[in-house]
């Protein structure tokens, strides 16, 4: 039995030096300016106990954003630790890397991938794209990065779990062909997915923090419940493929 938490790749925890290279966009869902309350806040969050999770329990990769790393939050916060904490207490652990960075567009993920794939992953969950929409990056860009990041997964041996992301209603146009690219792809590669993963949560004042974009502790959480049930599906499907 091996104690996990969330694990980083390579030797220690930061990006690939190419990663950091293409992550500084403006305008993004990167680290803003924050009260000392809010930063306060954080810090003071309670521990959460150790997960006991079997060696030979699957390994899942979130490569995400800082939506994914919880930013401001502690880490067990997050919705992917949320979501590890939710399926061991149903009997169904897994095993977390949470590569999952501020500011990463679909771009950096692509860049992480030979670093992600070292893992071994048997599932890779695709939580990436936020920043690109919201820098108006050009959406062949956006598909040949999102398309190149789930061949190679899948060529890694890794089923993919796809988290839809959409814009706010002001991106006209360009923000609809954004979000139809989610559903698009999802069916053309038949991957497990979620069309929207932050129902609930974005756009919703009470339940992100000061800067209006990242989650508070009960975002996340909400997050956790509306991935939980494909996770769920695409665990099965990694089991037995």
């Amino acid at each position: 039995m091996a104690l996990l938490g969330i694990a980083c790749l390579a030797d220690g925890c930061g990006p690939p030096a190419g990663d950091a290279r293409r992550e500084t966009p403006a305008g993004s869902f990167d680290a803003p300016p924050m009260s000392t309350g809010a930063a306060g806040a954080a810090l003071e969050a309670p521990a959460r106990p150790p997960l006991d999770v079997p060696d030979a329990a699957p390994l899942v990769v979130f490569l995400g954003d800082s939506i994914g790393a919880g930013l401001h939050l502690a880490e067990h916060q997050a919705f992917p630790a949320v979501l590890q904490a939710r399926l061991a207490a149903e009997g169904r652990p897994f095993r977390l890397v949470s590569s999952c960075e501020s500011g990463r567009t679909t771009a950096g993920g692509v860049t992480a991938l030979d670093w992600v794939l070292r893992a071994e992953p048997d599932l890779v969950v695709l939580e990436l794209g936020g920043n690109d929409g919201l820098r108006g990056i050009p959406l062949e860009e956006v598909e040949r990065n999102l398309r190149e990041t789930i061949e190679r997964a899948r060529a890694g041996g890794a089923q993919v779990l796809l988290l839809g992301v959409r814009l706010p209603p002001n991106y006209g146009e360009y923000g609809e062909r954004f979000d139809a690219l989610y559903p698009h792809l999802a069916r053309v590669y038949g991957l497990a997915f979620v069309p929207f993963f932050m129902e609930g949560v974005g756009g919703v004042p009470d339940k992100n923090l000061e800067d209006g974009l990242h989650p508070t502790a009960e975002g996340q959480a909400l997050i956790a419940e509306k991935v939980l049930p494909a996770l769920r599906e695409a665990l099965a499907g990694a089991a037995t493929r």
